[in-house]
């Protein structure tokens, strides 16, 4: 390992900064001067204030998707103010006067919807901001960038004021962004700020400065400078109560329990404890309102990692799940309560502190203590992170865990492993200013009662990102005995079906993707990606125990069609049995097995559209037959209807048997108003002997302030709809400015 971290860090100083335009050209190239006004503006979303006509205006936008060479094909104007409590944006989107938005329910984000955004870099060090967006039919979004984030959950909420208004040839928003809302240094005169347009009609992104078409539309590392005037207002402070109340009846009929009534409250409530630091604390939370899990046909040999819904766990989440590698995570926070198989266990009260506590430090610290259910004990949970900014865009980061199990002396003497699990690691994470290359060295600890060896993870790894090529190389290690109890580590359990156990093997492993992207100066296809990867595992004494290597082909059609190409080519070195069908499981020995995917999907502007997906090859030592199909019927911005139907056919020599398998969703989601929702989700999925119905109606009476009616219901598929289980939930919200 010490020569793959010289590799790494040897690779980072070899990079020749300055050779193609980065963030710190951009900030002297794409400026604006945002100008004071004494009267407030009236969020009507019309433009018809003064300051609309005099403010600078910015309208040469650049195309970001699919050609970063090219300039906007519909003209973008934007213009900046502000007074002693908001800033203000307007936008006016010139187009064909019909808008295409997916939804009016908040936070539906700016993927596939006619919309505009704003990047806001206040602490302009490229790192970390915020992304706020309004669709053209006045739905919100909002979120919280990080540098290292790869993704956006629009978990954290903030209040915030837009309109819109629709013409013939174009469409107006306005924005006011509370002072109190964002954290920033009120003695910086310069921020970063970037401005996104999304023309869903055209298939086109369109963002102020020139951001390479490899890189996210809200990427920080290419902002414009927003020009202060005068320092800015100092930031109030913002404080947040958001008590809830709730009643339940629910009826269990496989206890053959009674029909029970529960009443239930609580509150979150947000503090700003310095302009860039919160607090965050619960009492007794409730997360009925979140959907439930979409479930999916698990034909792995190991456990299936399901993301994170409950917003008090995704907002500022990266400061703690964003450390090691994907499926490789020693902080997961579905273990803080939630059985493994996903039921409730109760939270009584939780503390978080996130934010900066300088310049260029961001730490993390999070409480949560759980109670007593069933068989699993009262536990406390611990999570400390620390992000230190390093360089220009690299992180130096460190963390530590603590999950104490507060057990009975008998609990204990049956599980000693049980009584805690801590871990301990740190991380660098390279990357260059234009956000090209990266490299990244990990080192994690686990810590158990009588567990002193074979307990460590660790990694490293290097990734170019071009515009037309890309490179990733990865190196791990993990030790039997590396346990992370608030975590998730895919490989490590294995199951013996014969001996129906769970067996503890540590592992090595490499990846390496390598991707080639084409992308045509005109015509209907806009891109072309070829995509090579090669994963490989060993066993801790180095012999080898798996390999997978695929190649893909896809392309991109401007009209958003998609076509992509796979091929598969499987080697596994089985040690333990496993059975997918019930008979008698597949033996230890080696397999050999290959098959080719193909996967279509319609334009989805369209109210009428479909996806196909289907794959056929060999299976271990048999053959499968995988097929999805998917429809939607959508009436914008009211009305989405989504069915998906996906069937897997197994059939193995005798007498390992056969198996068919069923799983088939359907969804409706009614948008009356962007205030009044309805969704409603059927499951029904024989791999887990389940039909689940989901409804929800979710009523916004004020902003961020809320009334929940769910309905779940769940059946045995075999036999075919016996009941299980039932519920129906009322919840009340209220969100008051302190």
């Amino acid at each position: 390992m010490r020569v793959l971290f010289l590799l790494i860090f040897s690779i980072g100083s070899l990079i020749v900064h300055g050779q193609e335009r980065n963030g710190e050209s951009f900030q002297k190239d794409y400026q604006i001067h945002i100008t004071k006004i004494k009267e407030p503006i009236k969020i009507d979303g019309e433009l018809n204030e003064p300051i609309w006509q005099t403010a600078q205006m910015v309208s040469s936008f650049w195309q970001k998707y699919p050609d970063d060479k090219n300039k906007s094909t519909q003209r973008t104007e934007v213009r900046t103010a502000y007074d002693d409590k908001f800033i203000y944006i307007s936008y006016t989107a010139y187009d064909s006067g019909k808008q295409f938005i997916q939804s009016l329910k908040r936070d539906n984000g700016h993927d596939g919807n006619d919309c505009v955004a704003v990047i806001l870099d206040p602490i302009n060090t490229r790192n970390n901001g915020f992304f706020f967006i309004v669709n053209a039919f006045n739905a919100q979004s909002e979120d919280q960038l990080v540098s290292s984030d790869d993704g956006l959950s629009f978990s954290w909420d903030q209040t915030w004021y837009s309109a819109t208004k629709r013409y013939k040839d174009r469409w107006t928003a306005e924005i006011a962004i509370p002072f109190k809302s964002i954290r920033y240094q009120a003695d910086k005169k310069v921020w970063g700020i970037n401005f996104l347009r999304v023309d869903t009609k055209s298939n086109e992104y369109d963002v102020w400065t020139n951001l390479p078409v490899n890189f996210p539309s809200y990427d920080l590392g290419y902002t414009g400078s927003l020009i202060w005037d005068e320092n800015p207002p100092k930031p109030g402070t913002n404080g947040v109560l958001v008590p809830f109340v709730t009643s339940e009846v629910d009826q269990n009929n496989i206890t053959k329990d009674p029909l029970n009534l529960s009443a239930n409250a609580g509150f979150d409530a947000k503090f700003g404890l310095t302009p860039s630091l919160n607090l965050d604390l619960t009492v007794n939370p409730d997360f009925s309102q979140i959907e439930v899990d979409q479930q999916v046909t698990n034909l792995s040999r190991f456990n299936i990692f399901f993301p994170e819904r409950r917003t008090f766990f995704l907002e500022n989440a990266d400061l703690f799940a964003g450390y090691g590698i994907e499926p490789i995570r020693p902080f997961y926070s579905r273990r803080i309560g939630l059985d493994p198989i996903g039921n409730r266990i109760p939270i009584l009260f939780g503390a978080r502190i996130t934010g900066n506590l300088a310049k260029k430090t961001r730490i993390g610290f999070m409480n949560m203590q759980t109670g007593r259910k069933d068989d699993f004990a009262p536990e406390n949970n611990t999570a400390i992170s620390i992000d230190q900014r390093i360089l220009k865009r690299s992180v130096l980061k460190g963390y530590f865990l603590n999950k104490q199990s507060f057990m009975t002396d008998a609990e204990k003497k049956a599980n000693p492993l049980n009584e805690y699990g801590r871990n301990a690691g740190l991380e660098f994470q390279y990357s260059d200013l234009a956000g090209k290359w990266s490299g990244w060295a990990t080192y994690h600890h686990a810590m158990k009662p009588t567990i002193s060896k074979e307990n460590q993870y660790y990694s490293g790894g290097f990734g170019y990102n071009g515009r037309n090529f890309g490179l990733v190389q990865d190196f791990t290690h993990v030790g039997t005995n590396y346990y992370a109890d608030m975590g998730f580590i895919e490989r490590i359990e294995n199951y013996d079906a014969i001996r129906d156990t769970i067996i503890r093997v540590g592992y090595k492993q490499s990846y390496t993707e390598l991707k080639y992207r084409v992308i045509p100066t005109k015509g209907k296809i806009i891109g072309y990606n070829y995509s090579l990867e090669n994963f490989i595992v060993f066993n801790p004494d180095n012999s080898f125990n798996e390999r997978n290597t695929s190649a893909s082909f896809n392309m991109q059609f401007r009209s958003t069609e998609n076509l992509n190409i796979e091929v598969n080519n499987s080697e596994l070195q089985l040690n333990f049995p496993i059975s997918f069908t019930g008979a008698t499981p597949l033996p230890i020995g080696h397999y050999l097995y290959s098959d080719v995917g193909i996967r279509y999907r319609s334009d989805f502007r369209k109210n009428l559209g479909f996806s196909l997906n289907g794959s056929y090859g060999q299976f271990y030592n048999g053959m499968r037959t995988n097929l999805r199909a998917g429809i939607f019927i959508r009436k914008l911005p009211h009305v989405n209807l989504n069915f998906n139907v996906e069937y897997n056919n197994i059939i193995f020599p005798e007498p390992y048997g056969s198996a068919t398998l069923f799983l088939i969703t359907q969804r409706t989601e009614i948008n009356f108003t962007t205030n009044l929702f309805w969704t409603t989700f059927f499951q029904y999925n024989t791999q887990r002997n389940n039909f689940n119905i989901n409804s929800r109606l979710q009523y916004r009476f004020k902003p961020m302030s809320d009334l929940f009616v769910v309905y779940t219901d769940n059946y045995f598929t075999d036999p075919l709809f016996k009941s299980k289980n039932r519920a129906i939930v009322l919840k009340l919200n209220y969100w008051l400015n302190l």
